[in-house]
């Protein structure tokens, strides 16, 4: 019997320490769990902070970005403008060359000959060409004949009394032709007004 007490009490005492070492485990563990409450409080408390710095670095590289981006787009958009205004201009005149080719041929030819019907023609023919030439590049001539006056593209230099209601505000006579490119006047035609 005694050894029964003895085995009973070394069951308590291996209890106990157990026990001891449970509660012990369990403070640590306690202890464990308030030190990652803890932190995670003070991460929540920096959270919002740490956040906002983050959103406000990301949004300011962003708005870097978009200025350089912006920058890089406007330099390039003028270098094509400039482009396109220097190569226009050289577009036209490309065109504008086999006239003056033909030009020159009439002027060498013109010292050769006295029969003035074939310079004339010869005229007639580089006027015509050039006239295609220009219509080609988007010019054309503003129609004035039996017109009704329009100051968008008409500019009256002369008002002419006396010519009767039907030609009251229509174009008697066109002075100087005007020109449009793409629809765009670039040069009013002058012309007399009847009155």
């Amino acid at each position: 019997m005694e050894e029964k007490t003895n085995i009973n009490e070394e069951n308590i005492l291996d209890k106990e320490e157990m026990t001891e070492e449970t509660v012990n485990d369990n403070s640590a563990d306690g202890q464990q769990q308030e030190e990652e409450e803890g932190t995670e409080e003070k991460a929540e408390e920096k959270d919002p902070l740490t956040l906002a710095n983050e959103k406000i670095a990301e949004l300011e590289d962003k708005y870097l970005r978009t200025v350089a981006e912006f920058d890089n787009y406007r330099k390039r958009v003028l270098k094509e403008k400039t482009e396109l205004i220097l190569n226009g201009g050289a577009r036209v005149a490309e065109a504008v060359l086999p006239v003056l080719d033909d030009m020159e041929r009439a002027i060498a030819n013109g010292e050769k000959t006295d029969d003035l019907q074939v310079l004339r023609e010869g005229m007639e023919l580089i006027h015509a060409k050039f006239v295609k030439t220009l219509e080609s590049q988007g010019v054309k001539k503003i129609e004035t004949e039996n017109a009704d006056f329009d100051t968008d593209v008409h500019e009256a230099v002369a008002m002419v009394p006396g010519m009767g209601d039907d030609k009251k505000g229509k174009v008697i006579d066109c002075i100087q032709a005007g020109y449009k490119i793409n629809d765009k006047v670039i040069r009013h035609a002058k012309v007399a007004v009847g009155q």
